[in-house]
């Protein structure tokens, strides 16, 4: 069976899946994927406080190695429908490129991979081995209830993954460009300085703890966390927003909130920095409250046979030869780099979560190409 990357992009597209609805994304891939010989499997996990979450685990045989493909069918939303050229969920076709949401980011990933398969499979039969696919409907949020739980599920009835291509759109420009060997780790902190609640007039009755959050911030601000290392740009920290809970121009406030992040490279992880910004925190603040979140740590999948094999069958395929880099925001890729060595590589992402989002036709061609390529070598 064939599969063409550009009409099941589309009918992907066609699923307004914002997270966490899924609204049959999963049901469009199980279908092909079925068609193809595998194996598919639901995963639904649920946590309190958050939505349940339906993932999709997908296997085409039961022996080693394991080539594993993850990607999310989630997408972020679409904003105002009416500042679209096409409807965000139309999967509308328009001057060589394909319109809608989650078309870069990551469905049309998802669709070269399984069409890409599927060429495979016809020319050359089963693999001497495994071809799984990891699909969360839970990466553009908070993603508690997908690829992470899917990952220890897996561990836990001893199944193993041997390598992973994430599909996101790791490109700049051009398929070929980029592929990503890593990422920084992310830390976000929301800081509570206290202080006394009063009246402006009456200021030595008040203790304004927002003098003592600016003083805290400046510093956190003033001195970098490092000048990055050798794979890593240095680390960064933002602040993201601040805030009272102090709607009127005459009180002043009895706390302040701020809400910041950190991207961090190798030199931390999320506990020694945590510590380190714990330690400014208490020297400016005062009385204050820290509560702090580390999404992910910062990892790197080193050079090798793996990523030397994606590079090779990308520059087979585009002529390019790709930078092997870390830059970037987090991705589930956090996740896998714990089981196995793990790359990403997928479209171009300068309109991923953007108004009028889209895919050149012939960037998802070239996509799927790559990703044969990458079939042929690993089970040459």
């Amino acid at each position: 069976m064939s599969i063409d990357a550009v009409e099941l992009t589309r009918a992907l597209i066609r699923c307004p899946s914002v997270t966490p609805a899924d609204a049959g994304a999963l049901a469009v891939l199980e279908d092909a994927l079925t068609k193809l010989g595998f194996r598919c499997e639901r995963m639904r996990f649920e946590q309190d406080g958050t939505a349940p979450i339906d993932n999709l685990y997908a296997r085409l045989g039961a022996q080693a190695p394991v080539l594993a493909f993850a990607g999310h069918t989630d997408v972020v939303p679409p904003g105002p429908a009416e500042a679209w050229r096409h409807n965000p969920f139309a999967g509308e076709i328009a001057d060589g490129n394909l319109y809608g949401r989650g078309a870069s980011d990551m469905k049309g990933g998802i669709a070269a991979f399984i069409a890409a398969v599927s060429t495979h499979l016809a020319r050359q039969g089963k693999p001497r081995g495994s071809i799984a696919l990891l699909i969360t409907g839970d990466e553009e949020d908070v993603a508690i209830n997908g690829t992470k739980k899917m990952l220890e599920k897996l561990a836990e009835r001893g199944e193993k993954l041997d390598v992973c291509v994430v599909g996101e759109p790791t490109n700049p420009d051009a398929i070929g460009d980029m592929v990503k060997i890593g990422r920084r780790g992310s830390l976000t902190g929301t800081l509570t300085v206290k202080g006394t609640q009063g009246h402006v007039a009456y200021p030595q009755r008040a203790d304004n703890p927002i003098p003592r959050m600016i003083a805290t911030l400046a510093a956190l601000k003033a001195q970098p966390l490092d000048a990055g290392t050798e794979f890593f740009d240095p680390s960064n920290l933002e602040v993201v927003s601040m805030w009272t809970d102090t709607k009127v121009t005459n009180v002043i406030p009895g706390a302040v909130h701020a809400l910041f992040n950190v991207r961090f490279n190798d030199t931390w992880n999320g506990a020694t920095l945590e510590a380190h910004l714990r330690k400014t925190i208490a020297a400016h603040a005062g009385a204050h409250d820290l509560a702090v979140h580390v999404s992910g740590e910062s990892f790197r999948t080193a050079p090798g046979a793996w990523t030397s094999l994606v590079a090779g069958a990308i520059e087979t395929v585009t002529g390019r030869k790709p930078d092997l880099s870390t830059t970037g925001g987090t991705s589930d890729a956090r996740f896998i780099a714990r089981y196995c060595p793990v790359v990403e590589f997928g479209l171009v992402g300068r309109s991923m979560h953007k108004i009028d989002e889209h895919v050149a036709l012939d960037d998802l061609a070239q996509l799927t190409r790559v990703y044969e390529a990458l079939l042929e070598r690993y089970f040459a």
